[in-house]
């Protein structure tokens, strides 16, 4: 009995241990990776990302486990992309946006027929909608796809706290989820899709949209956004 006694406290403290460290930023719970999550940023090295049409990525940087874009407003570090391409999936992220910053995700992006990333996959918006001095609008706001269609319902973690944020994409069927609430979902390739595509900035660039497969980016376009806990899974 003492013998086991002794044990019983060691395995409690075990479990907690476990349980902590799943709950770590930058890392995979149990059930995460028993549902197929990967980790697209450790918290140490940016090895699963390049510099859109470029090599290994500079401007930005990590600090304390947290991946930085390169803050400033005109200097830009360069727009960053994942190493693999993605047809289908589910993107799971956390930032927080500084004030008066500008960043986006985008998805299902192509090398080496465009020169911006913009050009070529779409975006899910990402901004400081408060603390911008020009009014945004609602298609531009945090959330949005980018030019094409404004989101809903949307809630901004206070100014310094983490936004979780969510990409569903599913064959034509895209999601955008931002701190619990889907803000936003849309059919591309639709007869919907084309009408906004053709009223938007994007009307004159036919790669706009069209791939079903490819890169995932993160944007550096003014000011400071900070991003941890990048983990994707196919769909």
């Amino acid at each position: 009995m003492k013998r086991f006694g002794f044990l019983f406290p060691a395995v409690v403290a075990a479990a907690l241990s476990g349980c902590l460290a799943d709950a770590e930023p930058n890392t995979l719970s149990r059930k995460e990776q028993r549902e197929g999550w990967e980790l697209l940023f450790d918290g140490q090295s940016l090895n699963n990302w390049k510099t859109f049409n470029g090599g290994s990525v500079t401007g930005w940087k990590i600090m304390d486990g947290t991946l930085h874009n390169s803050g400033n407003d005109t200097n830009y570090g360069g727009d960053i992309i994942t190493v693999e391409e993605y047809t289908d999936f589910e993107l799971y992220l956390e930032l927080k946006i500084m004030p008066r910053s500008n960043s986006g995700i985008f998805f299902h992006v192509q090398e080496g027929i465009v020169n911006s990333i913009h050009e070529s996959g779409p975006e899910y918006q990402l901004i400081d909608d408060r603390g911008l001095p020009e009014q945004l609008q609602p298609n531009r706001q945090s959330g949005a796809i980018y030019d094409i269609q404004a989101p809903e319902k949307v809630k901004l973690a206070s100014e310094g706290e983490w936004n979780k944020t969510r990409l569903v994409v599913k064959g034509p069927h895209v999601e955008h989820w931002l701190n619990g609430r889907k803000v936003l979902e849309y059919e591309l390739w639709s007869d919907e899709w084309h009408e906004r595509v053709k009223n938007s900035k994007w009307s004159n660039m036919p790669h706009y949209g069209s791939a079903k497969k490819g890169h995932i980016g993160l944007q550096d376009h003014g000011g400071l956004t900070m991003f941890r806990n990048i983990k994707i899974r196919r769909l």
